[in-house]
């Protein structure tokens, strides 16, 4: 059993998506296993992209995400990392084929609804930033 984090940002929560994205990954399968809603803190957030640090994006993504309420989940099942990246689409809202939540729902790159962890790797990372142990359900 894989786990990944998906992060609806501040524009998914502000458009009242976290439920349609809550469903379309319970429909395709894969189970929840935390949930929160969080106005991330700038630590957090800087700890969480600090992959992108050098990056010209780096400032206005931290900005961003600390902007408003987050949804933080914990998604587990069968390759649940490429699973729930298939499902979101392409980082380039405008580039996301129809049918996956950025296809759908996003018009840009920066304000795209969702964040999944790109590899499992990243997913233990990720998931360990922003549920303690025992916030997540077996």
């Amino acid at each position: 059993m894989e786990r990944t984090l998906i992060l609806v940002k501040p524009d998914g929560v502000r458009r009242a998506l976290v439920g349609e994205v809550i469903r379309r990954f319970e429909a395709r399968g894969l189970r929840l296993a935390a949930l929160k809603m969080v106005l991330a803190g700038k630590d957090l957030v800087e700890k969480h992209y600090e992959e992108h640090r050098e990056k010209p994006f780096y400032g206005s993504l931290v900005e961003y995400l600390t902007s408003g309420p987050v949804v933080a989940m914990v998604i587990e099942g069968p390759n649940a990392v490429q699973a729930s990246r298939t499902m979101m689409g392409a980082t380039n809202a405008l580039e996301a084929a129809p049918g996956t939540i950025r296809g759908d729902f996003a018009l840009s790159i920066e304000e795209n609804i969702v964040h999944g962890s790109a590899t499992p790797e990243d997913a233990q990372r990720e998931v360990a930033l922003w549920f303690s142990p025992d916030e997540i359900v077996s």
